[in-house]
């Protein structure tokens, strides 16, 4: 493992600034996370990208720690959301589809009984607000404001549309439907409000205002990108950076991507002017692997794109900055997951969990540091219901059972990245071993509560044998 530590002087540092902060009612750290949806795994320059410059991104790694190993909880957009947002795999509640739009159905979307992040933090004091892409239920008692936010600035499907005169005015919780949501109008709080420029650069702009208008006491925003997911639409401006890529599927995703990073590095210098850098956590991520058949994104060296169980699908970019804590240029490669998050900000702030939900995510400062040896998961699972695709991280190796009816595959991801040596015949024990991890684990799972974009025939004949009963 190659990942450099502070020394223990640091991890003095850690619990003497926290204490020092409660005793003297200074404001806990800030939280900033922000995720981009279907970003390929190579497409940032901390990934090793070269095509597509990626500068105020990769300050985030630079300036903290790369997470060569992190995973997502599930491989599409809306249940891998649902997971970071509670801490917790999603296949436990019953959140393993993405949701219809269906502001008609108080189900169809995050589980009353879970605690959203905005819930917990609000108990320790924090203001919150998420600004873009909710897709966690669009029916009103889901609307973000229900769930702990206090600010939102978005749409609450799972994608838009990204110029502004093609939008309409309509009721927020009328059922459009998901094809319909992608062209209504952004929602501030409740009401829909006439933007006028680029979806991409309405959200940077409008995270620098919360920045400003909040930076006297601690919050959490989530800024939650749609970009680069479909549609492929970009401004003139950020398509001529990319003259020389000649594929115009690709040119206009890289230029979907370097909007998201012009409005990356504006926030930060926003944290640099109001000198909030060493009281603001900054976590980045994409939500899953990029759909390469459908955006050109690139997830290279790994195998499979978006909603595969290989490592494709939900092994992502993913970094954190914490200057008063972290040295800069940090790698950390033992496996991490996107549930960790909130596990590190109710670490540090005491933020508390739901009773008798328990956070899946841990705090990964004292990991980060050193302060803790071992590491922060035993395992990594996944479970995609509808296409009965499975995976275990352990250790170096990985079981994926890619489909329904296929065999488990076994491979070692140290020494073969991109999944294509088979050791599942050589070492028949390994498999055994996460095999039973995997059949142990899905023990604690729910079947999917909703219907989604997409369902298994099987599923809706077991909803209907159910419901007769």
């Amino acid at each position: 493992m190659k990942y450099t530590t502070k020394t223990a002087g640091i991890l003095v540092g850690l619990s003497a600034l926290l204490l020092t902060s409660a005793a003297q009612g200074a404001k806990q750290p800030n939280m900033i996370v922000i995720m981009c949806d279907d970003l390929g795994y190579s497409d940032v320059g901390f990934n090793g990208g070269e095509e597509i410059p990626t500068p105020g991104i990769d300050r985030i790694a630079n300036e903290g720690v790369t997470f060569t190993s992190a995973y997502v909880s599930y491989p599409v957009c809306g249940p891998s959301r649902a997971g970071f947002i509670t801490g917790r795999y999603g296949q436990r509640f019953g959140f393993e589809r993405n949701p219809q739009y269906d502001p008609t159905d108080p189900n169809m979307g995050l589980p009353q009984e879970e605690m959203t992040i905005a819930e917990s933090l609000a108990q320790v004091g924090y203001y919150s607000g998420i600004i873009g892409k909710w897709h966690l239920g669009a029916h009103p008692v889901n609307h973000p404001l229900e769930r702990g936010f206090d600010e939102f600035f978005g749409h609450l499907g799972g994608g838009h549309r990204y110029f502004p005169e093609v939008l309409i005015d309509t009721d927020i919780f009328e059922p459009v439907g998901e094809k319909g949501s992608y062209f209504s109008r952004i929602v501030r709080d409740y009401k829909t409000v006439e933007t006028t420029k680029y979806l991409t650069d309405e959200f940077s702009e409008e995270a620098v205002a919360f920045v400003k208008r909040n930076q006297d006491k601690p919050f959490f925003l989530f800024l939650s990108y749609n970009a680069p997911h479909l549609p492929l639409e970009a401004t003139e401006e950020y398509l001529a950076r990319f003259s020389h890529i000649k594929d115009q599927k690709r040119r206009t995703y890289a230029a979907m991507v370097s909007a998201v990073d012009d409005g990356v590095g504006r926030l930060l210098d926003t944290l640099d002017d109001l000198n909030l850098d060493d009281d603001t956590i900054v976590f980045f991520l994409s939500d899953n692997g990029g759909p390469s058949n459908k955006n050109a994104s690139d997830n290279a060296p790994l195998r499979g794109r978006k909603s595969d169980a290989w490592e494709g699908g939900f092994r992502v970019p993913m970094a954190v900055r914490w200057p008063a804590i972290f040295d800069a240029g940090i790698v950390y490669e033992l496996p991490v997951l996107s549930l960790d998050i909130l596990g590190t900000i109710a670490g540090i702030t005491n933020a508390p969990a739901n009773p008798g939900r328990p956070l899946d995510g841990v705090n990964l400062v004292p990991f980060v540091t050193g302060e803790v040896d071992g590491v922060p998961h035993k395992a990594i699972y996944l479970r995609k219901f509808d296409q009965q695709r499975y995976a275990v991280r352990y250790q170096d190796y990985k079981l994926v059972i890619p489909g329904k009816n296929s065999k488990p595959q076994l491979y070692n991801l140290v020494d073969d990245i991109g999944e294509t040596n088979n050791l599942a015949h050589s070492n028949p024990e390994k498999l055994e071993q996460l095999d039973t991890m995997l059949n142990e684990w899905t023990l604690d799972l729910q079947d999917p509560a909703f219907w989604g974009l997409i369902h298994s025939d099987e599923w809706i004949k077991n909803k209907a044998k159910n419901k007769k009963k």
